[in-house]
């Protein structure tokens, strides 16, 4: 796990008058608190000590060190230039959930010795407005430029950014131009530091969040909520979880919140501007779409060729950057040959990826045109040379998932022979001379639902914590650093939202490619075939012409009258509908998630009022189709963030430039006719490859395949319904009054012998339940030293929502 975490306040300025720095700065040598579960403790235990923090860092430091270089001068002066006090409401409000007690005072010693501080704290810099930086980072992944005193800049994670651009970043950023801090290759969080004006930014997709806090009369901020939840003692917010099972894709529903009552998120685009350790603004740093009917239209080609040149640099980005390998890669204790274990085989039971670089090879076009272009592009060898490993020197080590339970069965919906025709495609691909090919098998002891009594905490719950066992398990043989293709279907393919979009631009001719793809995907079932194209019509006319106040209205008042029943589950792939179905459920403005049908009235009830609320709040100007594919990419990019989490590996990093800055930024300029043909990410990709000389792609490449997941989902439901049935004896849930305990074990059972329910949905409850126990079970913190929180985030359990909103209804008619 790893996060960074700063603040900024006028109060702690005012309490650090002429305080030393030595005593904080000594932090940097802290140890991280690593349990069973993640960096945020275990349970029945306060955390083990584990690794001790990085204690340096590569590249351009000059605010490094013990006591950095940076102006300090503010700390022992308690006035402004203006010869005023800094002060600070007592009572900074969260907002819709009253007044926060704990940001009344600055807690005594807080900074005048640094004894507030976060666990395994690598400090950055110091007073007056302090960053740390907490976890597992390596050296090069944490770089910090000062252009001149007082103005510096931070950059965690990946970024292709030499160092002279940084600094011409920063000094843009003083000037106001904060978008130039997203501009770079790769996938990273800066924090720019102008004097006592903070800016952070979170990315276009939402991967790298920034969360933030009312602390002290000021602001404190993290990349993760539950560091910030321990420090203002924050409790569950039962509303937004109801909020995250009823509509996930839903903004309106979701809005900044969090888990946590009075942590907030900042939206992707945006960027967080803390000044002078009081005011605090949310900033949008991506100009909007134009709205403008008869705008000419982007030329398609140059669109494809951003793409491919953004994905080719976010790629190098990866490329460039300095090798990693773990120590147990130059261990001489390695017991030598086994029989029956191979070099990989050795690795993985001493445990640890593999030094270099590697990706996941499913037999899709996304991953595999990662892998291609991590093989095919010059740079350093994807293995570390004198690592001890098999192989050495290889250019990129591929990985492919071989679900074994596939091939026990006939599938009625054609898994198993799309699985084949996938590793056929990926065998094929893998004679690239320069990969190396790995096939990993797994049977029932890696299918979802598999080893839920173990696994880490992460910040927020998510669909990925019930199949983490299984992605573990192939990670475990992946590299150091290991392509992902998660978010191509999201950042490049159309949401069927778009063909309203297409309306209102008054081309009705580029409906017919997509229109027709649907009508053939019916075949010659009962003659549906004929009705496809009138029944599409109709639904992205009816979409195109409801306004955005009336469709978020509609949903909410099924939410609340009980006819939820057919908004929701229009397209559940288990009950047997078709892709036309779901293009048409997906054309509204909001939709209910699959997990909803299971959930209490009330817990529907205040979803449809936070519906209502957001909707006369903050009407949209955006066409449906934006919104909703822009909301799908944000949900996607959030369970990305959570996935890392769940599966992380001690000295692995995944990496996914779908959703770098960059990639998101061109793929916005794509032409809707263009999205909305059939194929068309696989031709995007192709072109992509091309650009970089690869242009022999096996057959079938990009063709459309049943997904094997809705089947491994049901597989592993069945084997661990007992197991289920034990969890949902009386669960969280049911004492948040989200859930009632017999429906959700009733539905457990039916699903569990095959009845056509949306397993996507039980998999969200399970998840979040799940996530619940782990979190109320810890007993560890985020913070140490006299000043710390005496209660951590969620001390008080889980209690009904109690938050209330408005309903505003519309003037009435005068007589």
């Amino acid at each position: 796990m790893r996060w960074l975490v700063g603040w900024s306040s006028a109060a702690a300025a005012q309490g650090r008058a002429g305080v030393p720095h030595s005593a904080a700065d000594r932090s940097q040598g802290g140890r991280n608190a690593q349990g069973t579960y993640g960096a945020y403790g275990s349970p029945g235990s306060s955390g083990s000590q584990g690794p001790q923090a990085p204690q340096g860092t590569q590249g351009t430091h000059s605010s490094f060190g013990p006591h950095g270089n940076g102006d300090h001068s503010r700390a022992s002066d308690p006035y402004d230039s203006a010869g005023r006090a800094y002060s600070h409401d007592p009572y900074d409000s969260y907002g819709p959930y009253g007044h926060a007690a704990h940001t009344a005072n600055v807690p005594d010693g807080a900074f005048g010795e640094g004894v507030l501080q976060p666990v395994g704290a690598q400090v950055l810099w110091s007073d007056p407005d302090p960053l740390w930086a907490v976890g597992d980072w390596r050296p090069d992944e944490i770089r910090v430029i000062e252009a001149e005193p007082g103005n510096r800049l931070a950059v965690f994670g990946c970024c292709g950014a030499s160092d002279e651009e940084l600094r011409v970043g920063l000094v843009a950023a003083r000037g106001g131009a904060f978008r130039h801090l997203t501009a770079w290759p790769g996938s990273y969080t800066a924090v720019a530091c102008i004097g006592r004006r903070i800016t952070i930014a979170a990315d276009l997709a939402g991967a790298r969040p920034v969360f933030h806090a009312p602390w002290a009369g000021g602001t404190a901020y993290a990349t993760a909520a539950l560091p910030l939840a321990d420090l203002i003692e924050a409790q569950l917010d039962v509303g937004h979880l109801a909020a995250v099972l009823a509509c996930p894709d839903a903004p309106e529903a979701l809005g900044d919140g969090t888990p946590y009552l009075g942590v907030r998120r900042v939206p992707p685009g945006h960027a967080l501007i803390v000044r002078d350790g009081g005011s605090r603004e949310i900033a949008s740093y991506e100009s909007g779409s134009s709205l403008v009917v008869g705008a000419p239209p982007v030329d398609p080609e140059a669109a494809v060729a951003g793409v491919r040149d953004a994905l080719v640099e976010s790629v190098r980005a990866r490329l460039t950057a300095p090798r990693h390998a773990a120590e147990h890669d130059f261990d001489v204790r390695d017991p030598g040959p086994v029989p029956g274990m191979g070099p990989a085989d050795r690795r993985a039971a001493r445990g640890g990826p593999a030094p270099g670089i590697g990706a996941d090879l499913s037999g899709g076009p996304a991953s595999g045109t990662l892998a291609l272009l991590a093989a095919g592009l010059p740079g350093m060898p994807g293995t570390v040379f004198g690592a001890g490993a098999s192989g050495a020197g290889e250019r990129l080590l591929a990985v492919t998932y071989n679900d074994l339970t596939l091939s026990a069965g006939a599938s009625a919906n054609g898994a198993v022979g799309s699985k084949d025709a996938e590793l056929e495609r990926a065998r094929s691909i893998a004679e690239n001379p320069r990969l190396h090919h790995v096939v990993v098998a797994g049977g029932e002891e890696v299918l979802p639902y598999a080893d839920l009594a173990s696994g880490p905490l992460t910040d927020e719950p998510g669909p990925s914590l019930v199949t983490a066992e299984r992605h573990r398990y192939r990670l475990a043989a992946g590299s150091s650093d290991h392509f992902v293709g998660l978010g191509a279907r999201q950042v490049l393919d159309a949401h069927p939202a778009r063909l309203a979009d297409l309306l209102l631009d008054r081309r009705r001719r580029n409906l017919v490619r997509p229109v027709a793809a649907l009508a053939r995907s019916e075949g010659q079932a009962a003659g549906r075939s004929l009705l496809v194209p009138v029944t599409i019509y109709r639904a992205a006319r009816r979409l195109a012409r409801t306004p955005y106040r009336d469709g978020v209205e509609e949903t909410a008042a099924h939410m609340r009258d009980g006819t939820l029943a057919a908004a929701a589950f229009a397209a559940s792939a288990e009950s047997g509908d078709s892709a036309v179905d779901a293009s048409v459920a997906a054309l509204t403005w909001c939709r209910p998630g699959p997990a909803a049908r299971w959930l209490t009235g009330e817990a529907l009830a205040q979803v449809s009022l936070r519906l209502e609320a957001a909707a006369h709040a903050r009407p949209s100007v955006e066409r449906p189709g934006e919104r909703r594919a822009r909301a799908a990419l944000a949900r996607r990019a959030a369970d990305h963030r959570v996935f890392e989490q769940a599966v992380e590996i001690r000295n692995q990093r995944l990496h996914a430039p779908f959703f770098d800055n960059q990639v998101v930024r061109a793929s916005r300029d794509l032409p809707d006719a263009l999205r909305v043909r059939p194929g068309a990410r696989a031709s995007i990709l192709r072109t992509a490859l091309a650009g970089a000389g690869v242009h022999e792609l096996p057959t079938g490449w990009g063709a459309p395949s049943h997904s094997a997941h809705n089947t491994s989902l049901r597989a592993g439901l069945r084997l661990a319904a007992d197991q289920l049935m034990q969890l949902f004896e009386a669960p969280l849930l049911a004492d948040a009054g989200l859930v009632e305990a017999r429906v959700v074990r009733k539905a457990i059972q039916l699903a569990a012998k095959g009845d056509p329910l949306p397993l996507d949905g039980l998999a969200d409850l399970v998840s979040m339940e799940l996530w619940l126990g782990r979190l109320l079970a810890r007993r560890g913190t985020c913070w140490t030293g006299s000043a710390a929180p005496r209660q951590r985030a969620a001390a008080a359990g889980v209690a009904p929502a109690t938050a209330t909103y408005e309903r505003t209804l519309p003037p009435t008619a005068s007589p």
